[in-house]
Formats: C-alpha cells, structure tokens, sequence
C-alpha cells in the first residue's frame, strides 16, 4: 500500500487496495476534516474498531444507489402515507449518530466510536455531514446520516427503532438529491436491505470514474432544508 494519487492527497491511489479483506488501501492518519474529505473525494471511507489504528477503505464493487432509481414497495408506500412519520433534515446530528452507534441484536461492538462522532460532527458543522432524521410523535424513530461533496453523498450508517423508519428516511433522501441533480449514493458494502431500495454494485472503477465528475461539480452546503414533501 504505496504511492499517491496524480493531485496531492493523503492516501495511495485507491487500485492498490488489497482484494483481501477486500478494500483495505492505508492505516494511521487522523480524522481531521481536511483528511476526511480528502478521503471521500477519492471513493475512500475510514472503517475501524475503538481502540485499533484507523483503517481507510476502497471496496470492489462499490455498492451505489442512483438516487432517481430508488425502489418503493407497495407496502412501505403505505408506511410513508399512513405511519405518521415526520422527516426532518440536519436537525439532530449528532443524535442521530449516536443512535446508529447503539447495539444491534445479533451484532457485535459498534465501529461508530465517540471520537468517530466528535469527527463527523465537525464536517456538520463545516457544511459537509448531513442527517436524514424519522420523527413520529416527537420521537426520533429512525434515520441516517453521511458525507456530501459536490453532488456525490456517501452513506455512512442507518438505524431504526420502529418498522421501515431508516428506509422512509433514505427515500426521502433519494427523492431530495434527484431534484437538487446529485448522481451517487455510495452506500458502500453489498447488503440485501440496500439492494431492495434498488442499491446495486458497481466496478471500483466504476465508481471512481463518476465521482471524479461529481465531487467537482457545485457544493450544496448545509445545514440542508428538503422541499415540501410530496
């Protein structure tokens, strides 16, 4: 794992990540902002356990979601119409980290560590970290947050407290980054609840090659407010 990329960056060109585990291009650095979204315009994530040295990923594939191809049942159609659900945007954060933070049943320990939060709060307060937030009855059900640069946003971390709360939050995510003309969702690692929203994999070079075009193209900063909903 040497070398670097043509522009001046942080990390080792993202091909010479390892095939096993699948992805793992450095160790070491720091979760500054400027490391951080370093990273994320070069298709890098850092993923790693509390305690251990910071590890920065570049899977192949990359699982993505084209925010125009998102895939709406029948049923969790009802749930947006009739569960009573309120989605907020960039109103609890921090909240909302935390609460993807929180054990899982049948998961080990979590990778979202407080100094992840402290990290990723930092790029919300600088315009870049966003959260997409359920709220029903006051109570914050469900949600997700990630990362934003340009029109590119990479997923980070989901979670729900009630039935369907975190894909209601990334529907209505998807809908919002259609109509403000964001390309990508990176949602990173292949999983059976991503791909029935209509999540694929793609090639790394794939992937690479359109976040190229799109980290570049005008920034949306936040704090971010969503149309009316539909």
């Amino acid at each position: 794992m040497s070398g670097r990329l043509k522009n001046p960056s942080f990390f080792p060109p993202v091909e010479t990540a390892l095939a096993e585990p699948n992805g793992l291009l450095a160790m070491g650095g720091d979760l500054s902002v400027e490391r951080l979204l370093d990273a994320y315009r070069h298709g890098i994530f850092p993923w790693f356990n509390a305690g251990e040295p910071i590890l920065w990923w570049s899977p192949d594939p990359r699982m993505v979601l084209v925010p125009g191809e998102v895939r709406v049942t029948r049923s969790l159609a009802r749930r947006m119409r009739n569960a009573g659900f309120e989605l907020r945007v960039d109103t609890a954060f921090a909240a909302v980290m935390r609460a993807c933070a929180e054990p899982r049943e049948g998961a080990g320990g979590t990778w979202i560590s407080p100094a992840m939060v402290v990290a990723y709060t930092r790029l919300f307060e600088a315009g870049y970290a966003h959260s997409v937030e359920t709220w029903r009855d006051g109570r914050l059900v469900g949600g997700l947050y990630g990362v934003a640069i340009g029109r590119m946003f990479y997923g980070e971390s989901m979670f729900s407290r009630e039935p369907d709360a975190s894909k209601v939050a990334l529907v209505r995510l998807a809908w919002q980054l259609q109509r403000w003309e964001f390309g990508l969702i990176d949602c990173q690692m292949e999983t059976a609840h991503l791909a029935s929203l209509g999540a694929r994999a793609i090639p790394r070079a794939a992937f690479t090659a359109q976040l190229e075009e799109l980290v570049n193209l005008p920034h949306h900063p936040g704090p971010w407010r969503f149309d009316a909903s539909d």
